[in-house]
């Protein structure tokens, strides 16, 4: 039986709208002369300006749009055939109620938007702070060295110098420094990817998408998410990423690149003595990086996480399937979900704008604190992420910019949305939008759809 739905709270997403009040007090200085040109007066100075930066809740009391009202006003915009096929949901987040809906439980190609369940089915069930560490080993000859691979994408092989490109990724070269402070002369290195099993590309998968930079062979250790070249978000990504980390181990040590092979993933794993480790950055620095650049790699990578939690294969399959039963078991109807993947990358997804909707809806709310992190993971609107550049060309986006916060997904002919926005009168709403075989400008007509929500006035 599902359990019942989250009960709505008066203190309904507390932090969604963030208001700075700086008062700025300029004093003022008269000068009194007197007839006979006495020394000037000086007035006393006024209190020291002072700051109070708050989170303030939205109104309680803020009327909410109505069925009818949001219909007239939206159907101009819905009316746009780059829209093409197109489905949505929009709800109150304060009652949970359902004020607008289009083919609600049709399922549809998800783009990127798949993101959002990976990232609730996270925070469901990982340690918000908990970190993947990778670790050399002892092989099974002296001088043999294993980098045993535990699914932290972020490690990098950028010298002690210079930036990484992640925010304080693990370094190759400090495991190569504590191997060289245990005394050890490496002379081959082996690398270990028996974490992850299954296909490393999932159905669905373009494997142009590699030399595109949007996803790389998923293997349980790679440097920079596979970037061939981590100083450009165009770079495109490895085709052998875990050989790549074993070749950057090996040269760290000073051993020839050509002595490195990677062990099958059916082998069980590196059991030999731990000369070095290093971790990952905390589970929500990289939900924040996933979820802000769209990252394809950290995705796939956080599912496996779960997939682990859950004691299922650590594998596409298994991952989808975990993300689904989590999802599942907080009471999130997941009908017409079809995953293969973590990331929304492949085109065989399929995903409700009800299911999308729901899961945002919850994090609105206070009956899920689990979830309430999510808010704050999507990108907002003119601001931030993938959300940074857009809502900024016509008067109605500039208007939402700011208010609207919304995970995006993009495919060839497939643009979705599924967010929150705060609209003028103070009216929090969470939306899930679903466009696919869309026309040219399908993308600023969602965007058109979605700015829509926040002056629309809809209370008639």
């Amino acid at each position: 039986m599902r359990p019942t739905r989250w009960r709505r709270s008066t203190h309904v997403v507390v932090g969604v709208v963030v208001l700075l009040l700086v008062a700025v007090v300029v004093a003022a200085v008269a000068l009194n002369g007197g007839e006979s040109g006495t020394a000037a007066a000086v007035r006393p100075a006024p209190a020291p300006a002072t700051a109070r930066p708050a989170v303030v809740p939205v109104a309680e009391n803020a009327e909410a749009p109505t069925p009818d009202g949001l219909a007239a006003v939206l159907a101009p915009v819905l009316a746009d055939p780059n829209l093409g096929r197109f489905t949505g949901r929009i709800t109150d987040a304060l009652t949970g109620s359902q004020i607008w809906a289009q083919g609600g439980d049709v399922p549809m190609q998800p783009a990127s938007t798949n993101k959002v369940l990976t990232a609730a089915a996270a925070l469901l069930t990982l340690d918000r702070e908990g970190r993947l560490t990778t670790r050399v080993l002892t092989g099974d000859r002296p001088g043999v060295v294993v980098l045993v691979g535990g699914g932290d994408q972020t490690l990098s092989a950028a010298p002690h110098d210079v930036e990484t490109w992640y925010r304080d990724a693990a370094r190759i070269v400090d495991l190569a420094d504590q191997v060289r402070r245990g005394g050890i002369t490496a002379t081959e290195v082996q690398v270990d990817t028996s974490l992850y099993s299954g296909p490393t590309l999932a159905p669905g998968w373009d494997p142009a998408d590699i030399d595109g930079g949007d996803i790389a062979p998923m293997e349980s250790v790679m440097l920079d998410g596979g970037r061939t070249q981590p100083v450009s978000v165009e770079s495109r990504r490895s085709k052998t990423p875990a050989l790549d980390a074993g070749r950057a181990l090996a040269a760290a040590l000073g051993v020839d690149p050509a002595k490195v092979t990677v062990l099958s993933s059916a082998r069980p794993m590196a059991a030999g003595k731990e000369l070095a480790s290093v971790q990952s950055p905390p589970l929500m620095d990289r939900l924040r990086d996933m979820m802000n650049f769209s990252d394809n790699v950290m995705a796939e990578s956080i599912g496996r996480e779960v997939a682990a939690e859950l004691r299922l294969p650590v594998s596409f399959d298994g991952a989808s399937r975990a993300v689904l039963t989590t999802l599942e078991g907080a009471g999130v109807d997941t009908t017409g979900a079809r995953l293969f993947d973590s990331s929304g990358l492949s085109v065989d997804d399929r995903l409700t704008a009800n299911t999308l909707d729901e899961v945002i809806n919850a994090a609105a709310g206070d009956d899920a604190p689990g979830l309430r992190p999510l808010v704050d993971l999507l990108p907002i609107a003119g601001g931030s992420g993938t959300l940074s550049n857009r809502y900024l060309d016509t008067e109605a986006g500039r208007a939402a910019a700011g208010y609207l916060r919304a995970k995006t997904g993009s495919l060839t002919g497939t643009n979705s949305l599924a967010g929150i926005v705060t609209d003028e009168s103070g009216r929090v709403l969470t939306f899930a939008l679903l466009s696919n075989e869309a026309g040219p400008s399908g993308r600023t007509a969602l965007d058109a759809f979605a700015a829509t929500l926040r002056s629309c006035g809809c209370r008639a």
